[in-house]
């Protein structure tokens, strides 16, 4: 197992740090050092982290921050770095840092050019021209050099785009003890830190091993042909003393491409290249494409920190850097609603701490807890089961879970009309935010403004229950006419439609909020239920593709509902689990087609 792995990991490195010399002895299949670099006894291992920064300063606090709490001795670790061709302040904030931090380090050696901006052949600062690679390739061989020179064990590269959140990661790699290993970094899509399989041209080939390993469920240390962001070389293996970044190997015909150029040095001198996913290790940022521009990877950035804050460990910027305040705003909204259980201040502060990364400022609405309520109190709220309502999928009657979450939206609505809310957003506290998820919501509201469309409702999240083609909205981009539809996670929704939910007056007749608004939009397939709500004329629309999914579903390990995993609504008896529900399923048909919103595309670097 992983675990298990990871205690062999540890137990194998206490004996690397442990050894006379301060170095261990190779495994055959390595072969013998030809040239022992020599810590001094009872030490570990020196290490050089090279830095290679260029407009980086939407990453470079998180980026600092996981290198500086990396479990090491800092006086045995020296610091290369280079920065140059900036239109940011880069150089700013690395100067900062390394005020702060350079009396804990063995030694800083650093580099800055503020001129020239830009390279002469480049068509952006997203552009990996020749000019550019070849720069690139002197840098990191620059570093090179300076461990070596330095007599350094070890030297760790990782881009600015690279955060290690895993604080044991440089111990880890060095207990594996291979010439040349990569921590597997996660990102918001299938793009990761290595191939699987390279072209005897140097490009990529496709294998079925790709998509195991990046999604662990295979879970090793694994030889692989190409590896870069984020790897460890072990210089005092004799065999790495032919590694070069810059001249590439005078028989190289491959593209003129950094990280394709050191995977060739490797294959040349007989080094094989291995990636270990046995634990978390960290996230890197997909890299964009040519006519993309800072602001796009700023936005890119800002997700992955979302991501992080989900999947954990979350990122956390230096404490040693600047980091200006957020200006939070309602995004031209009157409101945004945000509603948690006061029991969930977990999901309350990652919603919160969410939502400061997007610069949008929530209101928390306390949630009606339904498991507080007994039957009688349910009761004296006026509440009433809507007549012959069974769980399409387990057959059970309403939870109270449900009637605490209908019972929240429906404060909220009530908050819209007293308040006279022209248009607001509804959250609830459990979302997983998709890229450009503000970008992407301000321009639908501006293109709703110049159609002049009238609604009422628009899904931000949801779940369509069945596979039909929903019509698009004419003039509105990525909209379309709701279909039946589950979940309230997210949505916007106007003063009148607030209203026109509120004269329903659902609660003598309750079901679930996320049944109940399909039956107000007359999609829902119960004629049953459409019967007791004879005025069924809420509009209400969705955006294709969705801005918004919910953090788990059922069956992952992090899933947790509290309408699902409750007691029905009058016996308090009755306890209800998730037991075959489709509602809280992820729908498969996102799976593999993406929902991250993220366009995959062929740059060398990209796996896909």
């Amino acid at each position: 197992s992983a675990g298990a792995a990871a205690l062999l990991a540890r137990c194998a490195l206490l004996l690397l740090l442990g050894s006379a010399g301060g170095v261990s002895a190779a495994p055959e299949e390595e072969g013998a050092p030809a040239e022992r670099r020599g810590s001094p006894a009872g030490q570990p291992p020196s290490v050089v982290l090279a830095i290679l920064a260029r407009n980086a300063q939407h990453s470079l606090p998180y980026y600092l921050g996981a290198l500086e709490r990396l479990d090491y001795p800092k006086e045995r670790i020296s610091i290369w770095c280079a920065t140059d061709h900036n239109v940011d302040n880069t150089t700013e904030i690395l100067q900062e840092w390394f005020t702060a931090v350079e009396r804990h380090y063995r030694r800083i050696e650093w580099r800055a050019e503020d001129e020239p901006s830009s390279y002469a052949d480049e068509l952006g600062p997203k552009h990996w021209s020749n000019e550019r690679f070849e720069h690139v390739m002197r840098l990191k061989q620059g570093a090179l050099n300076f461990a070596r020179a330095e007599r350094a064990d070890y030297i760790l590269f990782t881009d600015t785009d690279s955060i290690l959140t895993n604080n044991q990661t440089l111990k880890f790699l060095m207990a594996q003890n291979k010439s040349v290993i990569a921590p597997m970094l996660d990102s918001q899509t299938y793009y990761s830190n290595f191939w699987c399989g390279i072209t005897p041209q140097g490009y990529y080939r496709r294998t079925a091993d790709y998509f195991p390993t990046k999604n662990r469920q295979r879970v090793g240390c694994f030889a692989v042909p190409m590896v870069y962001a984020a790897f460890l070389i072990d210089l005092r293996k004799g065999e790495t003393a032919n590694l070069a970044f810059y001249p590439p190997h005078p028989s190289y015909t491959w593209p003129f491409d950094d990280i394709i150029v050191f995977a060739y040095s490797c294959q040349a001198a007989g080094i094989q290249i291995y990636l270990t996913n046995q634990e978390h290790f960290g996230y890197i940022n997909v890299p964009l494409k040519t006519h993309q521009t800072l602001e796009d990877e700023n936005i890119n950035f800002v997700h992955l920190i979302l991501e992080a804050m989900v999947d954990g460990p979350p990122m956390t910027p230096s404490k040693h850097v600047y980091l200006p305040p957020k200006h939070l705003s309602k995004i031209g909204f009157d409101e945004i609603f945000l509603i948690n259980l006061a029991r969930r201040p977990d999901r309350r502060q990652r919603m919160v701490n969410a939502l400061q990364e997007l610069e949008i400022d929530p209101l928390v609405v306390n949630a009606v807890d339904g498991s507080a309520l007994n039957s009688s109190d349910i009761k004296k709220l006026g509440v009433e089961m809507l007549p012959g309502y069974y769980d399409p999928f387990s057959g059970r009657t309403l939870t109270k879970g449900e009637v605490g979450c209908f019972l929240s939206h429906h404060h909220v609505w009530k908050e819209i009309v007293e308040r006279g809310l022209e248009k607001s957003v509804v959250l609830e506290d459990d979302v997983r935010f998709q890229p450009y998820f503000k970008k992407r919501l301000l321009r639908l509201m501006d293109d709703l403004e110049q159609a002049q469309l009238d609604w009422d409702l628009i899904y931000l999240g949801r779940k369509q229950v069945n596979y039909e083609d929903e019509e698009p909205v004419e003039d509105v981009r990525n909209l379309v006419v709701a279909e039946y539809s589950y979940w309230t996670l997210a949505y916007a929704i106007s003063q009148r439609g607030a209203q026109k939910l509120i004269d329903a007056q659902p609660l003598s007749k309750i079901l679930p909020v996320d049944e109940f608004l399909p039956i107000m939009y007359d999609k829902h397939p119960n004629e049953d239920y459409k019967k007791y709500f004879p005025v069924r004329n809420l509009r209400v629309y969705s955006v294709d593709p969705l801005l918004a999914y919910p953090t788990y579903y059922t069956g992952e390990a992090q899933w947790m509902s509290d309408t699902e995993t409750s007691t029905i609504w009058d016996n308090d008896s009755h306890k209800t689990e998730w037991s075959g529900s489709q509602k809280t399923l992820k729908d498969t048909r996102t799976v593999g087609s993406g929902t991250t919103g993220h366009s995959f595309h062929t740059a060398s670097k990209d796996e896909l």
